[in-house]
């Protein structure tokens, strides 16, 4: 899908845009527009499973409530008191609500926002790329990424870890203590463990040539290209229709 193949330093670049610029509109209906426009984008333009995008994305509603409700409950008082409404048996002024209700929305853009570049981005493409187009020192970018691919090790390390505790006959948590207790067991191992493979793999890059020099040939080259301005078109797209509906 057209998504998945577009430069992820543009991807990025263009999605922050448009949350920062989300940060200046205080009408909820613009916001509202635009939330319905950004997850249609994202399963049109996009090779998305919506069953894993509804569960990633239901959290942000807890948070869009929380805002929603902080809001009003500890608003200003209103200039205009007769413009009032009835919300869950409670009178809140209509210019306290519909603050209240942008904010919320702007969370869940956000949201869809942050979605649209995780579920359409490879990690590693976006490392390679962060180092070719937006410059990144190549330490810090392949540090975070020999972190990342840490991650998955670091849980089959800790089944080990668990199953050798079973075998020698340690006792197992059942309370919540006895569980804290038991993962601070799983501490030092897992931190040695963590230590031995960083020192690995600094050999293997060092003895592979790897130096940090930004001055360097990639296997994966990525190229900034007429189609990768797609994205930012479609987003303004929507805001403009938005705004204007």
């Amino acid at each position: 899908m057209l998504l998945n193949h577009l430069n992820p330093s543009i991807k990025a670049l263009t999605v922050c845009i448009f949350i920062v610029h989300l940060a200046f509109v205080f009408e909820p209906m613009p916001v509202f527009l635009f939330l319905i426009w950004t997850i249609v984008a994202t399963f049109i333009f996009g090779n998305v499973n919506w069953k894993k995008y509804v569960l990633y994305f239901l959290p942000f509603f807890i948070f869009a409530f929380g805002m929603l409700w902080t809001t009003i409950a500890f608003a200003d008082t209103s200039e205009h008191t007769n413009e009032v409404i009835n919300l869950l048996g409670l009178t809140v002024p209509l210019d306290s609500f519909l603050v209240a209700l942008a904010l919320s929305l702007r969370i869940l853009n956000v949201a869809a926002l942050s979605l649209m570049f995780i579920f359409t981005t490879n990690t590693v493409d976006f490392i390679l790329s962060l180092i070719q187009q937006l410059k990144l020192p190549p330490k810090i970018a392949y540090g975070v990424l020999a972190g990342y691919r840490f991650l998955p090790l670091m849980k089959d390390e800790i089944k080990i870890i668990h199953a050798a505790h079973q075998v020698r006959g340690v006792n197992q948590g059942k309370s919540l203590k006895d569980k804290f207790s038991q993962y601070k067991r799983f501490a030092i191992p897992l931190l040695a463990s963590a230590i031995r493979k960083a020192e690995r793999t600094a050999v293997a890059m060092e003895s592979k040539g790897f130096t940090g020099d930004r001055n360097r040939t990639f296997y994966r080259q990525f190229f900034v290209t007429k189609r990768d301005f797609v994205l930012p078109g479609i987003l303004l797209l929507g805001f403009w229709g938005a705004w204007f509906l």
